[in-house]
Protein backbone atom coordinates (compact mmCIF):
# COMPACT_ATOMS: atom_id res chain seq x y z
CA UNK A 1 0.00 0.00 0.00
CA UNK A 2 1.59 3.32 -1.03
CA UNK A 3 1.94 6.05 1.56
CA UNK A 4 -0.13 9.12 0.93
CA UNK A 5 0.98 12.66 1.69
CA UNK A 6 -1.19 15.08 3.64
CA UNK A 7 -3.59 16.78 1.24
CA UNK A 8 -2.29 20.29 1.96
CA UNK A 9 1.13 19.41 0.47
CA UNK A 10 -0.27 19.13 -3.04
CA UNK A 11 -2.34 21.34 -5.30
CA UNK A 12 -5.54 20.15 -6.97
CA UNK A 13 -3.62 18.97 -10.03
CA UNK A 14 -1.19 16.88 -7.97
CA UNK A 15 1.80 19.23 -8.18
CA UNK A 16 3.65 20.02 -4.99
CA UNK A 17 2.15 23.12 -3.43
CA UNK A 18 4.52 25.96 -2.62
CA UNK A 19 5.66 25.82 0.96
CA UNK A 20 9.38 26.38 1.10
CA UNK A 21 10.75 29.80 1.92
CA UNK A 22 14.17 30.50 0.48
CA UNK A 23 16.65 32.75 2.28
CA UNK A 24 20.10 33.87 1.25
CA UNK A 25 22.96 33.73 3.74
CA UNK A 26 26.72 34.06 3.65
CA UNK A 27 28.38 31.00 5.19
CA UNK A 28 32.15 30.78 5.47
CA UNK A 29 32.41 33.71 3.06
CA UNK A 30 30.25 32.06 0.38
CA UNK A 31 26.75 33.13 -0.64
CA UNK A 32 24.34 30.29 0.08
CA UNK A 33 20.60 29.93 -0.34
CA UNK A 34 18.62 27.72 1.97
CA UNK A 35 14.99 26.65 1.46
CA UNK A 36 12.96 25.49 4.46
CA UNK A 37 9.33 25.39 5.45
CA UNK A 38 8.19 28.55 7.30
CA UNK A 39 7.66 26.53 10.49
CA UNK A 40 11.32 25.51 10.52
CA UNK A 41 12.43 29.10 9.90
CA UNK A 42 10.28 30.20 12.85
CA UNK A 43 11.85 27.56 15.10
CA UNK A 44 15.36 28.54 13.98
CA UNK A 45 14.60 32.21 14.61
CA UNK A 46 13.37 31.35 18.12
CA UNK A 47 16.49 29.25 18.75
CA UNK A 48 18.74 32.09 17.56
CA UNK A 49 16.90 34.54 19.81
CA UNK A 50 17.15 32.18 22.79
CA UNK A 51 20.92 31.97 22.23
CA UNK A 52 21.32 35.70 21.59
CA UNK A 53 22.55 35.04 18.05
CA UNK A 54 21.60 36.25 14.64
CA UNK A 55 19.93 33.72 12.37
CA UNK A 56 23.01 33.80 10.13
CA UNK A 57 25.30 32.99 13.09
CA UNK A 58 23.04 30.12 14.14
CA UNK A 59 22.98 28.61 10.63
CA UNK A 60 26.76 29.06 10.39
CA UNK A 61 27.10 27.02 13.60
CA UNK A 62 24.81 24.33 12.23
CA UNK A 63 26.84 24.33 9.02
CA UNK A 64 30.09 23.86 10.94
CA UNK A 65 28.70 20.83 12.82
CA UNK A 66 26.61 19.10 10.16
CA UNK A 67 29.14 16.33 9.40
CA UNK A 68 28.20 15.70 5.79
CA UNK A 69 24.43 16.01 6.29
CA UNK A 70 22.74 18.39 3.83
CA UNK A 71 22.46 21.88 5.34
CA UNK A 72 18.66 22.00 5.07
CA UNK A 73 18.39 18.65 6.87
CA UNK A 74 20.82 19.75 9.58
CA UNK A 75 18.79 22.94 10.12
CA UNK A 76 15.56 20.94 10.39
CA UNK A 77 17.18 18.61 12.95
CA UNK A 78 18.40 21.63 14.97
CA UNK A 79 14.89 23.12 14.88
CA UNK A 80 13.33 19.83 16.00
CA UNK A 81 15.87 19.44 18.81
CA UNK A 82 15.05 22.95 20.01
CA UNK A 83 11.31 22.25 19.85
CA UNK A 84 11.91 19.09 21.89
CA UNK A 85 13.62 21.17 24.58
CA UNK A 86 10.51 23.35 24.84
CA UNK A 87 7.59 20.96 25.37
CA UNK A 88 5.21 23.82 26.17
CA UNK A 89 5.80 25.17 22.64
CA UNK A 90 5.74 21.87 20.74
CA UNK A 91 2.87 20.55 18.69
CA UNK A 92 0.15 18.68 20.55
CA UNK A 93 0.50 14.92 20.83
CA UNK A 94 -1.90 12.90 18.70
CA UNK A 95 -4.86 11.46 20.58
CA UNK A 96 -3.84 8.01 19.31
CA UNK A 97 -0.41 8.19 20.97
CA UNK A 98 0.04 6.02 24.03
CA UNK A 99 2.24 6.99 26.96
CA UNK A 100 5.60 5.24 27.13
Amino acid sequence: MPLSAPADLFSDDGRRAPGLKKRSLVLAGHPTSLALEPEFWAALEALAAARGQSLAALVAGVDARRAGRPLASACRVAALAFAGERPDQSAPVSSTAKPA
